[in-house]
């Protein structure tokens, strides 16, 4: 009576192979994502935010700071105001021809940006990369057009047309190529475009309103690249003086002399003061369309029904005014001014949010990967069996077919052809046609060598080998069955039969 046969071993190479597999999946996968999050958190960290503290600020020395700009424009004799809230800002830029500053409108409250409509003549307005709200409340007839994932350096030339602003039409490449503008559809006043479209002036007033696209150009760690330094300062310093309106934060909603909040009914006006009791400046006395003027140091209020003069010290005794009395900023009745201030930024599609040479770069590599993919396949169809041109020795086609397999590291293809190869000898010899399911044969053979069936099946339907020492193992198994079930003549008689690990224990052969 036999003993019961031991345990057949593991699959050789079937563990392994489901790892391989799996690695050649994640391992591409967690590089590509890999190298997203590293470029996703290279361009956070390269291009600064304009709520961060100190950004832009002509006294920050920091890398997004404003300060090496502000000494270059001292250097060449400009006067640079700082002020850190919009209403004095506003009317300091009132004095004479002058640059008003904002290099983050981002961070204006909506109460107060209406306010930037009404600066006189003299006074340039440059507003460094706004938001779309803040264009439509000052009511610029400019848009965004197109945004890039960084700043790009471009001419002054745009469209073939000289730049309409003369102190930058001699300069070289500058970096403001990052947002790009255009024109409303029912823009009523003219705008020109410069540095690819990276630049917008509107002659709303003989100096203008400039729209720069990028923040490149006037911070300190990139004022020195291509022409920035020199775009900058002819900018900002063509009037002989700036006020740079340097915000800390978001700004909060203004504060009146009653200490209320809210939108200002006040507009800053040539010759004359509102009807709320904002100061004017001039001599005369207030009309009916509530603006009023002081007669003594220039500062007055006006009265209930919006008119009033001023007593010398700059007090008054009325209230704001009434429907006379409402200033051309203040549209609280028909809503319009709130509207659009409040009016939030389009939502931004992920087609925008890239520049068009990164999709053009994913389609590229993406045709580089299926060629690749059809360069590996090398053919689309089966393979066709074709008559060789000579007669070539059966162990010369052994050794080639065998070297070519081992340059290609194809194990599991060279263990599907031996095992063809083996089944081919064995099933004629035990009488199984070629048909026979796997368990049948490997029942078969086991019974005729003595061996464990699992095993047997195992060697002759078993998982592909994992390194050249498991195809090796598998060759020598399969020679093994094979002339013990079905021995070559050539081969002469078979070796005497000894002890094997597989086989079972008691069996007398």
């Amino acid at each position: 009576m036999s003993a019961p046969a031991t345990a057949a071993p593991p699959a050789p190479g079937t563990a392994a192979a489901r790892r391989r597999r799996r690695h050649r999946l994640l391992i591409p996968l967690g590089l590509a994502a890999l190298l997203l999050t590293t470029t996703l958190v290279t361009h956070a960290v390269d291009q600064p935010d304009p709520g961060d503290r100190g950004f832009l600020s002509p006294v920050a020395t920091g890398d997004d700071g404003g300060s090496r700009l502000a000494d270059a424009l001292r250097e060449r004799g400009v006067t640079v105001q700082r002020e850190t809230e919009t209403l004095p800002a506003l009317l300091a830029a009132r004095s004479g021809a002058t640059t008003l500053f904002v290099p983050a409108p981002t961070l204006l409250h909506p109460d107060t940006v209406g306010a930037l409509d009404s600066l006189p003549s003299t006074t340039r307005l440059v507003l460094v990369d706004p938001p779309r709200r803040v264009l439509e409340t000052v009511g610029l007839p400019v848009e965004p057009a197109g945004r890039r994932w960084a700043a790009q350096a471009v001419g002054p030339g745009a469209r073939g047309l000289p730049c309409p602003l003369p102190e930058l039409r001699q300069l070289g490449r500058a970096a403001v190529g990052r947002q790009r503008y255009a024109a409303t559809p029912d823009a009523s006043a003219p705008v020109r475009f410069c540095f690819a479209d990276g630049l917008a002036l509107v002659p709303r007033v003989p100096d203008g309103t400039v729209v720069v696209g990028a923040s490149d150009p006037f911070r300190n760690d990139r004022i020195d690249e291509w022409d920035n330094r020199a775009f900058a300062t002819a900018l900002l310093g063509g009037p002989g003086r700036v006020v740079w309106l340097d915000l800390d934060g978001p700004e909060p909603p203004p504060v009146f002399g009653n200490g209320s909040t809210g939108r200002p009914a006040w507009s800053p006006t040539p010759g004359g003061s509102t009807g709320d009791g904002r100061p004017g400046s001039g001599d005369g006395d207030g009309d009916g369309d509530g603006t009023g003027t002081g007669d003594g140091d220039g500062t007055g209020t006006g009265d209930g029904d919006g008119t009033g003069t001023g007593d010398g010290d700059g007090t008054g005794d009325g209230d704001p005014g009434g429907p006379g009395g409402n200033t051309a900023d203040d549209r609280d009745d028909d809503g319009e001014a709130d509207s659009r201030a409040d009016r939030p930024d389009p939502p931004n599609p992920l087609w925008s949010a890239f520049p068009g040479w990164l999709w053009a770069l994913l389609a590229q590599l993406a045709v580089a990967a299926l060629l690749a993919a059809l360069w590996r396949a090398r053919r689309l169809g089966p393979p066709a069996p074709e008559p060789l041109p000579v007669t070539v020795r059966s162990a010369e086609t052994v050794l080639g077919r065998a070297r070519l397999y081992e340059k290609a590291g194809a194990r599991d293809a060279a263990a599907r052809t031996l095992r063809a190869a083996a089944l081919d000898r064995l099933t004629p010899r035990l009488h199984l046609p070629p048909t026979a399911p796997p368990a049948d044969v490997a029942a078969a053979v086991a019974a005729r060598t003595g061996d464990d069936p699992r095993w047997t099946d195992e060697v002759l339907h078993g998982g592909e080998p994992e390194t050249d020492g498991e195809l090796l193992d598998l060759a020598r198994a399969l020679d093994r069955l094979t002339r013990a079930v079905a021995p070559h003549a050539a081969d002469g008689p078979p070796p005497p039969a000894a002890p094997h690990p597989h086989r079972a224990e008691g069996d007398p052969r």
